[in-house]
């Protein structure tokens, strides 16, 4: 079990001693020549996880949503390959024991996998869906102190899941949920009611998107870290300036299209933009359109419909 002096780790110390390892952390696999030890370390990545999520101070307070993810063991090729139909992942309420919750799953389960994907999980979202000025934008992109005011923001809390839904664009109502992991999905189910209002009449209209994350798992306070009785005495390197304190926020998708943009994909009803813009077709009268983020880093599914002036 890991501690620090007599005291079982904050999820602050925690997390700090995992951001010393997670120099692999966008590798699908984990090659044994470039892994530290502690990359490979099963029980440092079980006890990681029980502390952080089921068995810690934080955890016994209950904070988080109750639902804990455990992701399967990946197979050079994938999921468990020779199981049709069985999901990457499998969800558990929390328990106070770890073991006692996978049970016979006990063996399958990827620590290192399943800790980062909780700690996604367990995180706080917003989008904020904005129209905006494209010549302010532009602005404010050259020049970083220019002020810019949304002519029209809507800020939603959302939740992430490693299940996509699907929905009927036609009756507003989801189709299927299915598992997308390792991607990461932020459904909104009421986006007709919560978007009605986001119009783009202008042609110096832009349509934004932002993605923050603001609290919760990813964001431990340094307060029970410094409260600490043991904090004079930790035999662990912890650099705790590496890690910023709660209450920030990280964006982790940002980007916009224009009017015209918008406005020619949907009139053509196909691509004309690369990997930045395409639409996909419905049954009903509604579009889908979809938004490359930055470097091709994310994607966006939005409605789209035309308003008669």
């Amino acid at each position: 079990m890991i501690r620090i002096g007599e005291e079982t780790p904050s999820r602050f110390e925690l997390l700090s001693m995992v951001k010393k390892h997670s120099n692999l952390l966008g590798k699908t696999t984990v090659d044994e020549q470039d892994a530290s030890d502690v990359e490979l370390d099963g029980q440092f990545w079980h006890d990681v996880f029980d502390l952080y999520f089921v068995g810690g101070k934080e955890s016994r307070g209950r904070q988080d949503d109750d639902l804990i993810f455990f992701v399967r063991k990946w197979r050079r090729h994938g999921f468990h390959d020779n199981d049709e139909g069985l999901a990457p992942y499998f969800v558990r309420r929390w328990a106070p024991e770890l073991d006692k919750l996978t049970g016979e799953s006990l063996s399958e389960v990827d620590w290192r996998r399943s800790f980062y994907l909780n700690m996604i999980a367990h995180t706080s979202y917003s989008v904020t869906v904005a129209i905006c000025s494209h010549r302010a934008l532009i602005n404010h992109q050259a020049e970083q102190g220019t002020p810019l005011s949304p002519i029209y923001k809507v800020v939603k809390t959302v939740y992430a899941s490693p299940s996509r839904v699907n929905f009927h664009l036609d009756s507003k109502k989801e189709v299927e949920t299915t598992p997308a992991y390792p991607d990461i999905c932020f459904a909104i189910d009421d986006f007709d009611s919560t978007f009605d209002a986001v119009v783009l009449s202008d042609t110096d209209h832009c349509y934004c998107v932002l993605l923050n994350a603001l609290d919760g798992a990813a964001f431990p306070s340094e307060k029970d870290t410094n409260d600490s009785s043991s904090s004079n005495k930790l035999p662990l390197r912890i650099d705790t300036n590496s890690l910023k304190s709660k209450n920030s926020k990280l964006t982790l998708f940002s980007g916009f299209v224009s009017y015209q943009m918008v406005r020619d994909a949907y009139d053509a009803g196909s691509s004309r933009f690369g990997s930045l813009l395409s639409v996909g077709h419905s049954s009903g009268k509604t579009d889908r359109l979809y938004m490359k983020g930055p470097g091709g880093r994310g994607e966006v599914e939005v409605a789209v419909s035309g308003v008669v002036d």
